[in-house]
């Protein structure tokens, strides 16, 4: 029991020193359930996001497939489409259903 204990307080810590959020489970307005997950903190970048390709999400053990900000890989994002910055940094397209659609930033 005080191994369990101990385990817990070291994995709550790590999380913490990592950045981590817990992020409670919800419905979506079309009604689809998302389960509750772990994400990292918001921050400028996403070379510390579980999708970012070298990075892996430690709970679900999934390989990340998303291009590295300004990496030669994330100007193949949106080819073809007009690229806007956010306020906040953000940069999107606009899709065919006139949502926005993110993509690794470029310089």
């Amino acid at each position: 029991m005080k191994n369990l204990i101990i385990t817990t307080l070291f994995c709550f810590i790590g999380m913490l020193a990592y950045g981590q959020t817990y992020v409670s489970g919800y419905f979506k307005t079309d009604g689809t359930y998302v389960s509750g997950h772990y994400r990292t903190s918001s921050n400028n970048t996403n070379w510390d996001n579980y999708s970012t390709q070298g990075n892996s999400n430690s709970y679900t053990g999934e390989k990340g497939t998303r291009a590295r900000d300004y990496s030669p890989e994330a100007l193949n994002y949106g080819s073809g489409k007009t690229i806007y910055t956010g306020p906040r940094g953000g940069q999107y397209y606009i899709n065919s259903n006139g949502n926005k659609v993110y993509v690794p930033k470029r310089d």
